[in-house]
């Protein structure tokens, strides 16, 4: 096995499968985005056409009101940043689609969800970027050189 400063230059192109770790970035970042508005765009019309239907519109509205309850308040004091943070943090069912969901849940209009859902996943990005392109040297520490 090669030591790790020789693997130090591949791993850039290791990730991206030969594609550069900026470009993969942006790429990962834009679509991770385009897939919140495609989300967004879904919820909207399949909603329109669902709340037509009574039992949908009574579950809709309960369910609605518990979670307005329920974060109301924090919604109202940190909005677009808080949803921007929830985003941002690279962890499972931490992500744009869910940060979208629970922006139109809540009631957070589009003007500021989309800003706060592109500041998290490029925040995730780096955060994810970083710890894919120096994890093999942040494992090193637990390893010994024979």
């Amino acid at each position: 096995m090669a030591p790790i400063s020789e693997l130090r230059g591949a791993i850039p192109y290791a990730l991206a499968n030969g594609m550069p770790v900026v470009l993969a970035y942006f790429f990962c970042v834009m679509m991770n985005f385009v897939a919140s508005i495609l989300v967004y765009i879904f919820l909207i019309t399949f909603h329109k056409a669902l709340y037509k239907i009574s039992f949908y519109k009574r579950f809709f509205d309960r369910f609605i009101e518990k979670a307005r309850l329920k974060v109301g308040e924090k919604i109202e004091k940190y909005g677009g940043l808080g949803l921007a943070v929830f985003v941002a943090v690279p962890l499972p069912v931490t992500g744009a689609i869910t940060g979208t969901i629970g922006g139109w849940v809540l009631g957070i209009k589009k003007r500021v969800i989309f800003p706060a859902i592109l500041a998290g996943v490029a925040t995730a990005g780096i955060i994810v970027t970083l710890i894919a392109y120096y994890g093999i040297e942040a494992f090193s520490f637990f390893t010994k050189e024979i």
